[in-house]
């Protein structure tokens, strides 16, 4: 029996929940999970709550096993994971902030999302944020932000700094909470999936498959093989629009604007061809519970290729271009060098953590049909700095139009969408996708209605952020930039 199974076994276990076991355990159980989590004999994937109970999501990183462990707590308490893992600690604070659930014993008990601004506001949330002290001489403090000087989400920054060199940044999000969660209770499935996809725009379609593989796995129903197929290639494409355009930002604020223009080019080019195949340049609304919203026609077939031969054409030549810019190499190498077991500690998903070698792809992990029956690398690196982060997007451009090609070569005819059955009774399903920042998880609950009784949406970045404030300290403030673009955390997400 493996560690995950024994801590099922220790609990009651929740028939109704799938694919994943989930069972209800008690405080010793939880303790001996949050103590494999700081032992790093799991990952934390998930951890959420509710009114009257906390969820934890454990991973299996070698046999890519996931269990969900529940601890009830009717009393609105539970013991911290933070405490051992403090992976856990922002997870934490923002259960107490949206369902006042107080983890017992953890070394951070700020609030996260709540900015004091709420009708039910506790009262330390609208006092002045407690920003850790540094200490040492000749420090100073700057803060930028939530506003910044681009059309970016917002967010604060606090440095401290030693003449120009960082020796601490902490952040402060939940600008942009959006309430995602409470809205979704109650709605019904198709009103929940169109919120699900808006939790963070650049990764709709993520978003979307990760959704509707939870309500398809708690209503027992399999979508359709050539919507699996036409949800990869939507996939494929968000990812390439979206690593373009990362590497030319990154590239920008290096001060090397011609890269950041030819790949803007080519994430138009993208964006348009999805347009066409499938109405939308986000392809927003496109993934739906049972299938997809609608099916690709010649002409986005045409549109696709197209686009593909056009990159083949021209991105070699942007490669070779940041390969041979020393002045750019100079920025990129060695900045922001994010420790290996740091990446490892945090369970850090897509180019954060496989440039600093945690060779984790939820696509080939976690294998979901059609990517269990493609070939693809996953790229890996382990130096760990903005120029890995750089190429492991580059490779994984690659490996994605290897994947656009085999998905429009073998794409299986038949329907795009089945019917859903009605709940039989109230069920629970746990859906995950491969984005392009790393996997997202969705959680959710139907009720005999076939209503959401509760769904919980983890972006990758809840465990990037924190990884961004180790991996700043000892640059200078003017790459700040530049290290916080190689990792492009998502605020919406990360704020619900």
């Amino acid at each position: 029996m493996t560690m995950l199974s024994e801590f099922v076994a220790g609990g009651r276990r929740v028939a109704a929940h799938r694919p994943a076991p989930r069972a209800v355990v008690d405080a010793a159980t939880w303790h001996q999970a949050a103590q494999a989590l700081g032992d790093e004999r799991a990952t934390l994937f998930g951890l959420w709550g509710e009114r009257d109970a906390a969820h934890l999501a454990l991973l299996d990183d070698g046999t890519g096993e996931i269990a969900v462990l529940s601890f009830a707590c009717p009393d609105r308490r539970f013991p911290s994971v933070g405490a051992l893992h403090p992976p856990a600690l922002r997870l934490e604070r923002a259960m107490r902030d949206l369902y006042g659930l107080v983890a017992e014993g953890a070394p951070d008990t700020r609030p996260w999302l709540d900015h004091g601004r709420w009708p039910n506001s506790r009262p330390e949330a609208a006092a002045p944020y407690d920003f850790r002290p540094a200490e040492g001489e000749s420090l100073h403090r700057i803060p930028v932000g939530p506003v910044h000087a681009g059309i970016i989400e917002p967010g604060h920054f606090r440095f401290t700094a030693g003449g120009e060199t960082v020796v601490r940044l902490e952040e402060r999000l939940g600008y942009v909470h959006k309430g995602v969660e409470n809205l979704m209770a109650d709605a019904t499935l198709e009103r929940s999936a169109q919120l699900a996809g808006r939790v963070s725009g650049d990764s709709t379609v993520a978003y979307a498959i990760a959704f509707a593989r939870a309500a398809e796995a708690a209503l027992g129903v399999d979508a359709p093989p050539r919507a699996l197929w036409l949800r990869a290639l939507m996939a494929e494409l968000e990812r390439l629009a979206n690593h373009f355009g990362d590497i030319g930002a990154i590239c920008n604020d290096a001060a090397f604007a011609l890269m950041h223009a030819h790949t803007g080019v080519l994430r138009e080019r993208v964006l348009r061809a999805a347009d066409v195949a499938f109405c939308h340049r986000l392809m927003r609304d496109g993934v739906v519970p049972g299938g997809v919203a609608r099916d690709l026609s010649p002409e986005g077939s045409v549109a696709i290729r197209a686009t593909v031969g056009e990159v083949r054409r021209r991105f070699p030549a942007l490669i070779a271009l940041y390969d041979n810019t020393a002045s750019l190499l100079d920025r990129t190498v060695g900045a922001g060098y994010l420790r290996p077991e740091l990446a490892r500690q945090y369970g850090a998903g897509g180019y954060i953590g496989r440039g600093s070698g945690r060779d984790f792809d939820a696509r080939r992990n976690l294998a979901y049909a059609p990517y269990d029956e493609l070939r693809f690398t996953v790229p890996k690196r382990g130096d760990g700095d903005v120029n890995a982060r750089v190429w492991i997007r580059i490779r994984e451009v690659e490996q994605s139009l290897d994947l656009v090609d085999q998905i429009l070569a073998r794409l299986p005819q038949g329907a795009t969408r089945i019917e859903l059955p009605p709940a039989a009774g109230a069920c629970e399903g746990l859906g995950l996708a491969e984005g392009f920042r790393g996997d997202v998880l969705v959680w959710l609950r139907l009720g005999g209605d076939g209503r959401i009784v509760r769904c919980h949406l983890r972006d990758p970045s809840w465990f990037q952020w924190p990884l961004l404030e180790a991996a700043i300290e000892g640059n200078i403030v003017a790459d700040f930039p530049l290290c916080n673009k190689s990792f492009n955390c998502s605020y919406s997400g990360h704020d619900l």
